[in-house]
């Protein structure tokens, strides 16, 4: 049976969206006597999407209770400010306090670790190794990986700069000071893909892709003003890591490299469009009980639209075409062609 790659983007408190989503997704497979996490092969998450990735591939909880642990009260917990700066977080010091970050992802995953991950499954986040300057898969196949416990690595994946601090991890004796994988794969669909094949030894063709993402920013940067920014005005104004966490050239060359049907993309704009009357705040820390319900509403507005053909698609019986984002204009999700050219 070809491998099933669930992939999960990273998007702070917009991740609720996901949770909603998948919860929904697991209801109708257990329908049929199945469940999300005994038919997924491969677990891929980044920053928010790692957390969720991991608890579905590391710990037992269901995804009620994954669900639940993304709403509104651990989402205020998680984002707590840092008292000693409350005018000037994210400029002079992070934005927010690791401690409360660390609360939540104790609640989570109390004492799991990576190698937790069931036989014949496998699992990955995305990191970003600032004194070493490179990339950081952390990931289950890796040995020296796979004793590091879940709050750990949780917490690497989605240190994010400006809003949470780095990150210091011992992988094999050496410190490693890690950040947010959104800098560099928001979107870790390829890394799966590249991670799979290696570990099963298998080809693309027989795969299978499942990429949800956690809505597309479209609120515009003012150019012309940007030409006079420098780094406290991007931080500001410009929302940098909206910017360098930017999902949709992953989502393109997912598309363009799966095998036609086998791979779906869920997301849409974070805008106004049928189906989704209120849309979330663009903000990835914007935790109001309003806000909170608006980013669940838009991960019911994605199972209206997905939800039949990503359940096919996990039980491998789906037969359509592969799948992209949301279209604002219809409210649909785009039907991707062989020699479709547009960031899905």
């Amino acid at each position: 049976m070809k491998k099933l790659i669930l992939s999960l983007d990273g998007g702070g408190a917009r991740a609720a969206a996901t949770t909603e989503f998948l919860s929904l997704i697991e209801q109708q497979l257990q329908r049929s006597g199945k469940t999300l996490r005994d038919e997924v092969d491969f677990f891929a998450g980044t920053s928010a999407g790692g957390t969720i990735a991991l608890a579905l591939a590391c710990t037992d909880k269901s995804l009620d209770e994954i669900n639940y642990l993304h709403g509104e009260v651990n989402a205020a917990r998680l984002f707590r400010h840092n008292s000693r700066w409350p005018f000037m977080g994210g400029v002079l010091r992070p934005k927010y306090q690791r401690q409360g970050k660390l609360e939540v992802l104790t609640q989570i995953f109390s004492e799991a670790r990576l190698g937790d991950v069931a036989d014949e499954k496998e699992a990955l986040v995305v990191s970003y190794d600032v004194k070493a300057r490179t990339p950081l898969v952390i990931k289950s196949t890796e040995s020296d990986h796979r004793s590091l416990l879940c709050t750990q690595v949780v917490d690497a994946t989605s240190a994010a700069p400006t809003f949470f601090p780095t990150a210091a991890v011992n992988i094999n004796t050496t410190q490693r000071w890690l950040i947010d994988g959104g800098v560099v794969a928001n979107n870790p669909a390829l890394c799966a893909i590249a991670e799979a094949r290696r570990r099963y030894q298998t080809s693309i063709d027989q795969m299978r892709l499942l990429s949800i993402g956690t809505g597309h920013r479209t609120a515009a940067i003012n150019g012309k003003a940007s030409q006079r920014w420098g780094a406290i005005q991007w931080a500001l104004k410009g929302q940098i890591m909206s910017v360098l966490s930017d999902e949709r050239i992953v989502a393109y060359q997912a598309q363009t490299i799966t095998r036609p049907g086998s791979y779906i993309r869920v997301d849409s704009e974070l805008a106004t469009q049928p189906g989704l009357p209120n849309p979330p705040q663009q903000a990835m820390d914007c935790v109001t009980r309003d806000n909170i319900a608006r980013i669940r509403d838009m991960g019911k507005f994605w199972f209206d639209q997905y939800g039949e053909a990503v359940v096919q698609l996990i039980l491998n019986q789906y037969q359509g075409p592969s799948l992209g984002r949301i279209d604002a204009r219809s409210g649909r999700p785009m039907v991707l062609s062989d020699d479709e050219t547009g960031a899905g």
